[in-house]
């Protein structure tokens, strides 16, 4: 936990690599002080068809997951970090973004809390 979740135009891969984005996005993450790094999870999913405002226009959205507990003023920080770090490795494209959910940790579940 947490889980990024980047979609964004295939062409701005031309530009920068997925992994170059997820670099960017673990810093700010780590840096956020909210999440140990090792429990940090990024993908990428680039898209070749989509329509922006009706048009081909790139775009980058970032999804964030993350586990209730943190403030409205944590969430909205690691928002503006994220815009930020995206902003300085895509200075020209002005659709970027990101929202941030938050788990429920009643109902979250996985592998590692299984008893054996």
């Amino acid at each position: 936990m947490p889980h990024f979740v980047v979609d964004c135009s295939q062409g701005l891969l031309r530009i920068h690599d997925e992994e170059s984005i997820i670099a960017r996005l673990h810093r700010a993450a780590t840096e956020s002080g909210l999440f140990e790094e090792s429990d940090i999870k990024i993908r990428v999913h680039p898209f070749a068809i989509y329509a922006v405002g009706g048009g081909r226009e790139d775009f980058i959205h970032t999804f964030a997951w993350i586990m209730q507990g943190r403030s409205v003023e944590q969430r909205a920080a690691l928002s503006k970090a994220i815009v930020s770090e995206l902003a300085q490795l895509f200075p020209l494209l002005p659709r970027i973004a990101v929202n941030v959910a938050e788990f429920e940790q009643a109902t979250y579940f996985n592998r590692a809390m299984m008893r054996p």
